[in-house]
C-alpha cells in the first residue's frame, strides 16, 4: 500500500512538471524553460515506472535500460545535427513515434493477456479495455504512417540510394506526390469505419489475434491516404494535428494498461495539439474539415505572364538609408537559405541609426507552428521584437519599409478579395508600408498557386537570388555608404 502511494506521488509530480511546462511554452522567452520542465518530467514518469517494476519483480528491465540507451544516443544524435530547416520534419517524425509506441505498447498488451488467458469474461471491463486497445492502435497507426507521410511532404520528396550521382553530387530525386482524387474521401471512410468493424469483432473474439493485425494494417493504409491528398499549404495544420493524435493515442494506451501519467500527459498533449490545430485553422481562414478534405497547394500552379525588373542591394540601401521604422516579415524561403543571421545584422545595422525595428512573424509562415520564432531566436532576435499579425498590421501603415523574405502567400493581397485558394486567408498587410522590399528566387507564385499582386505595385523593390547571399550583399551596400 506504501509503494502505491510512493509511485502515484511520483507519477503527480511529474504531472505537475509537464503542467508547468506547457504552460511556460506559452511565451517564446520562457518556452526553453517549459521544455526542460518537460523533460524533467518524461525523465521522473521513466525512473518511477522502471523503480515500480523493479518492485513488482517484473523481469527484463535491463532490456528497458538497454532501450532507454540506444533511444537516448539516436534521440540527441538527431537533435544536435538536424538543421532549422528541417525542424518541421523532426517534428513530424517524433509525432509518429509517438503514436507508433503507443500502439506497439497496446498490441503488446492484448498480446500478453491472449497468451496468458487472462481475457476477462463478457461484460463491462472486457468491453472497456477492448475498446481502449482498439482506438490506441487504430489512433497509434494512423498518426504512425500519416507522419511519415507528413514528413515525406516536408521533406518535398527523398533521394533513391545507389543511383548515380548529378554534378552537384546529389542523388536522383523523386518528388513526393499529393494526389487526391474526389473518390479518395469514400475510401478514407471505407477503411475507418472498417475499423471499427474490426474492434468490434476483436470485442467478439478477443483471443483471435488476426483482427488485432487486421486493425494496424487497415489503420497504418488509413494515415496515409489521411495525408496524401493534403497539399504543402496545409501542413502546419496537419502536423499540428498529428501531434495531438499522438497524445490521444497515448491516453488510450494509459487506459489499457492503468498508467495514470501516461493518462494525464496524453490528454494534455491531445488537448494542446487540437487547440493549436484550431488556432492555426483560424489563421488559414480555413475550417479543419476543409483542411482534411480539400487539398490546398501543391496541385495546379497559375502561370506567370507578367514581368518585374529587379532591383539591386546598393539602390535598397539607399531607400533604407535615414529611414526611421523598418518591419522585416520572414518566410519559409528565410528558412531554406539559412539567412536569419544576415537579417538579423540588417537590423543591427538600422538599429545603430536609430530606426525602429521589428519582426512581422504569421502564425502559418513556414512548415510548422512556430517555426519563423524558432529561427529567429536562434539568431538572437529579441523575443519583444517579434510581432504576431494581429499587433503587426496596425503599425504597418506607418512603416517606412517592409522588408519581405521568403513569404508569398501571407502577404499576398489577392487574400482580401474572398475569392480563389486565398480568399479570406488573414495577411500580414505589407502592402500598406511606403516602400516594400521582397527577396525571392523568382516570380513563381507559393504553394497556393497563386500569383501576387504586390511584386508589380510601383513601390515594391524586388531583390531576386537566394535569401542569404542577398542579404548579405544589402548589408554590405548598407555599410558602404
Amino acid at each position: 500500500m506504501v509503494d502505491a502511494v510512493v509511485w502515484d506521488i511520483g507519477y503527480l509530480v511529474s504531472a505537475a512538471l509537464f503542467i508547468l511546462g506547457i504552460k511556460k511554452l506559452s511565451s517564446p522567452k520562457t518556452a526553453p524553460q517549459g521544455n526542460r520542465l518537460g523533460a524533467y518530467g518524461m525523465l521522473l514518469a521513466v525512473l518511477v515506472t522502471m523503480a515500480k517494476m523493479n518492485s513488482d519483480g517484473i523481469i527484463g528491465l535491463e532490456l528497458i535500460v538497454g532501450g532507454l540507451a540506444v533511444g537516448t544516443i539516436i534521440g540527441v544524435w538527431m537533435a544536435t545535427r538536424v538543421e532549422m530547416t528541417g525542424m518541421p520534419e523532426l517534428v513530424a517524425l517524433f509525432n509518429g513515434f509517438g503514436g507508433g509506441a503507443s500502439a506497439l505498447v497496446g498490441l503488446s498488451e492484448v498480446l500478453k493477456r491472449i497468451q496468458e488467458s487472462d481475457i476477462p469474461a463478457p461484460g463491462v471491463e472486457l468491453y472497456a479495455t477492448w475498446i481502449a486497445i482498439g482506438l490506441s492502435g487504430l489512433v497509434g497507426w494512423l498518426t504512425l504512417t500519416g507522419s511519415l507521410m507528413a514528413m515525406g511532404k516536408l521533406k518535398g520528396g527523398f533521394y533513391i540510394p545507389l543511383t548515380k550521382k548529378d554534378d552537384r553530387g546529389r542523388r536522383k530525386w523523386v518528388n513526393f506526390p499529393t494526389w487526391g482524387p474526389p473518390w479518395l474521401n469514400f475510401v478514407k471512410g471505407a477503411l475507418l469505419a472498417g475499423s471499427f468493424a474490426l474492434i468490434w469483432l476483436t470485442i467478439q473474439e478477443p483471443e483471435n489475434t488476426d483482427y488485432i493485425y487486421g486493425l494496424a494494417g487497415v489503420s497504418g493504409l488509413l494515415g496515409i491516404l489521411f495525408v496524401l491528398p493534403i497539399g504543402g499549404a496545409d501542413m502546419p495544420v496537419v502536423v499540428s494535428l498529428l501531434n495531438s493524435m499522438s497524445g490521444i493515442a497515448a491516453a488510450f494506451t494509459g487506459f489499457v494498461i492503468g498508467n495514470n501519467v501516461l493518462i494525464i500527459a496524453g490528454s494534455m498533449v491531445g488537448a494542446a495539439g487540437l487547440i493549436l490545430t484550431f488556432i492555426m485553422c483560424k489563421a488559414m481562414n480555413r475550417t479543419l474539415t476543409a483542411v482534411l478534405f480539400k487539398s490546398f497547394g501543391g496541385g495546379g500552379k497559375e502561370t506567370v505572364t507578367r514581368t518585374k525588373v529587379g532591383s539591386d542591394p546598393e539602390e535598397v540601401a539607399m531607400v533604407c538609408d535615414g529611414i526611421t521604422k523598418c518591419v522585416i516579415i520572414p518566410g519559409y524561403g528565410m528558412a531554406v537559405s539559412q539567412a536569419q543571421h544576415a537579417v538579423k545584422e540588417f537590423a543591427d545595422l538600422l538599429e545603430a541609426q536609430d530606426v525602429e525595428v521589428s519582426y512581422g512573424i504569421h502564425p502559418v509562415a513556414g512548415r510548422m507552428p512556430g517555426h519563423m520564432n524558432v529561427l529567429l531566436a536562434e539568431a538572437n532576435v529579441p523575443y519583444e521584437q517579434l510581432i504576431e499579425m494581429d499587433e503587426i498590421n496596425s503599425e504597418l501603415p506607418e512603416c517606412d519599409v517592409a522588408l519581405v523574405i521568403g513569404a508569398n502567400d501571407t502577404v499576398n493581397p489577392v487574400a482580401r478579395s474572398g475569392e480563389g485558394p486565398l480568399g479570406g486567408m488573414p495577411i500580414i498587410d505589407a502592402d500598406k508600408a511606403r516602400v516594400v522590399v521582397i527577396i525571392k528566387r523568382s516570380l513563381s507564385v507559393g504553394y497556393a498557386g497563386v500569383d501576387n499582386d504586390l511584386f508589380y505595385e510601383n513601390k515594391t523593390m524586388m531583390l531576386f537570388g537566394d535569401g542569404k547571399k542577398m542579404m548579405n550583399e544589402l548589408n554590405a551596400a548598407f555599410k558602404d555608404l
